[in-house]
């Protein structure tokens, strides 16, 4: 075969690739899925946050000064 045509060939495939990968995205369902990848981070840190400054320094003091960090 000529490197022309394997060429030809391969963007082809590459058109085909993109074409599909626009009609998945326009289902919604990736974007959906990453707005709640970004909404379970965020929400993650923020429940971090709450265990270790308010949470577990008030449990500590209940049980009289115990170190939970370790």
């Amino acid at each position: 075969m000529d490197v022309k045509e394997e060429a030809k060939k391969g963007e082809g495939k590459a058109k085909a690739f993109l074409t599909e990968f626009k009609a998945m995205i326009s289902k919604g369902n990736v974007v959906d899925m990453a707005v709640g990848v970004i909404i379970g981070s965020a929400f993650s840190s923020i429940v971090t946050s709450l265990v270790n400054d308010i949470i577990m320094p008030f449990i500590s003091i209940i049980t009289g000064g115990i170190n939970f960090e370790d």
